[in-house]
């Protein structure tokens, strides 16, 4: 009999769901991986526009789901975007608990088109200038920003994936995390 481990995931996005699924069947293939995704706040804007802001809102949603949820991991994750000193880009921060530990990770970064900058600075929210910009419905759901600007080499689940298997090194070997 396979090894039940239960997943929260902070968000009902399935993108974000399936990314969960998809690194802990990747990390743990012998184990049997029940992932469930629940509404979480993040506490900071509908669209975060720094570093900081992300990482806080993907923090955010964790603590959520430990306070309200029984499960082996807790995941959340806060897509963002910031302007750097080389132009603006989207990331995504992930947080993972498991126990006592808490650990932060960060995408891949995409970089964007100044003018979906701007219109991000009037409020308005990277899936939806995307949808406007390629005529899609709901990227944020599906491929995402990545998928659309890399013409479908790569994608918002992917990155996700990718972000949160790293995420995990500190619950794989946590001798190895020891302050």
């Amino acid at each position: 009999m396979k090894e039940i481990i239960s997943i929260i995931v902070g968000s009902k996005n399935p993108v974000k769901v399936g990314a969960a699924q998809s690194a802990l069947a990747t990390l743990f293939p012998g184990s049997q991986i029940d992932c469930k995704g629940v509404d979480a706040p993040s506490l900071v804007a509908e669209q975060p526009m720094s570093e900081a802001e992300t990482k806080q809102g993907a923090i955010n949603r964790v603590k959520y789901c430990q306070d309200a949820y029984q499960a082996d991991y807790y995941i959340a994750m806060e897509g963002g975007v910031d302007l750097f000193d080389y132009g603006p880009a989207t990331f995504a921060y992930i947080a993972i608990a498991h126990k006592e530990q808490l650990s932060l990770g960060r995408g891949a970064q995409l970089p964007l088109p100044m003018s979906v900058y701007q219109a991000l600075t009037q409020d308005q929210e990277l899936g939806h200038v995307m949808d406007s910009m390629f005529n899609t419905v709901n990227i944020k759901q599906k491929g995402g920003a990545i998928a659309l600007l890399t013409e479908g080499h790569a994608t918002r689940q992917s990155n996700y994936t990718q972000a949160i298997i790293l995420a995990m090194a500190p619950m794989l070997h946590p001798q190895l995390y020891i302050n």
